[in-house]
């Protein structure tokens, strides 16, 4: 007989050595996140995902799932720290939706609008950082980089080739390119990798495909990111 807990009094089964967010995903429950992707070990670094369990926070994509634990994560409590933690990482970065080519597409927008966020509530830093177009196919937009790591990760462990990285610490992190020049028209990255499809927000955009899926005709814009089918349809844009 299958080992199972609750989330949210919805009865959820697992298998030994998964975490909460698999089972509640493969069971059709809609947990918040931004750096968890099913193909790679957790980040743990967006704390979206965040639940409690028997009273106790801790991120749900890198706690194993147990027998009998209640865990709670549609709650007003968690989804206003959720909230927050959104418009946190609205203001850090330039994240100007109606200019964007992700709009419609954007995780980050998607969740924010789930979460019913209405303003981003602090102050904007508008960081100036470097837009890198060297790539014959390909541009990066630093300026909306939530550090999620998802490219990293994909370069690294998928596409086995280290293009991306996160280098220093605290609020100085930030993404590079792995090139002597620091342009990733330096670096052997293709539009086909893995690291070119993960991104959540509109950090990586391929060049002359600009607004080919008008607004409101694309995934978000259709449902809900909450609607798990968007988790199966991962495309090159």
């Amino acid at each position: 007989m299958a080992k199972t807990f609750t989330i949210d009094g919805k009865v959820v089964p697992f298998e030994e050595g998964e975490t909460i967010i698999q089972a509640a995903r493969k069971a059709g429950v809609y947990i918040p996140h931004l750096c968890y992707h099913p193909e790679f070990k957790p980040h743990g670094s967006c704390k979206l995902c965040t639940v409690k369990v028997n009273g106790w926070q801790t991120a749900s994509c890198t706690m194993r799932a147990g027998e009998n634990m209640v865990v709670e994560s549609n709650t007003d409590e968690l989804n206003s720290e959720r909230r927050t933690l959104t418009q946190m990482l609205f203001v850090e970065g330039n994240h100007f939706c109606p200019a964007c080519e992700r709009s419609g597409e954007c995780k980050l927008q998607a969740t924010a609008y789930d979460l019913g966020m209405m303003t981003p509530h602090f102050d904007h830093f508008f960081p100036n950082r470097a837009v890198d177009a060297s790539h014959p196919d390909w541009m990066l937009d630093f300026n909306r980089c939530i550090l999620c790591s998802l490219c990293v990760r994909a370069s690294r462990d998928v596409d086995s080739k280290n293009v991306f990285a996160l280098t220093e610490r605290g609020i100085k992190t930030k993404l590079i390119v792995n090139s002597k020049s620091g342009k990733l028209g330096d670096t052997n990255f293709s539009v086909t990798d893995k690291a070119a499809q993960v991104c959540p927000v509109g950090v990586h955009i391929r060049k002359r495909r600009g607004f080919a899926v008008p607004i409101g005709e694309r995934r978000y814009d259709k449902a809900p990111i909450s609607d798990l089918s968007h988790e199966a349809a991962v495309e090159v844009k």
